[in-house]
């Protein structure tokens, strides 16, 4: 199960504008790169901002088996499903997976447990908690 398309971080440029201009925080098995709304005389109510862009990045550093590289990106999704509603809208993210992931077997839960706590510290989540 994809996210939503309207959720989806697709371009280059969005990618590289996150990475060069976002915050970097990390987890034991993640590294989350945000980059906050620019707030504009046309989006000055947080209404008006689009929803959070979120992209998933993971080399083959991590695992030279797509297989094993997909099944990660597909328990962050379910994981991420999870944490949509709760999401401050304009925010870009890229969510980068440390090499580290594939030593121990991560189950969902944990996956959503070290989202949470990344969202949380760089202030993405609605009430911050």
């Amino acid at each position: 199960m994809a996210l939503p398309k309207a959720y989806r971080l697709k371009s280059r440029q969005d990618f590289q504008a996150v990475f060069r201009e976002g915050i970097r925080r990390h987890s034991s098995h993640f590294t989350l790169r945000a980059l906050k709304p620019a707030l504009s005389p046309e989006t000055s109510s947080p209404t008006a901002l689009p929803a959070t862009k979120i992209g998933i990045a993971i080399s083959t550093k991590v695992s030279k088996r797509a297989v094993v590289r997909n099944k990660i990106k597909r328990q962050m999704t379910a994981a991420l499903h999870q944490l949509l509603p709760k999401l401050a809208p304009g925010w870009r993210l890229v969510l980068i997976v440390k090499p580290t992931t594939t030593e121990t077997v991560c189950q969902t839960h944990k996956f959503l447990q070290e989202l949470e706590q990344l969202l949380a510290q760089t202030e993405v989540l609605n009430g911050h908690s």
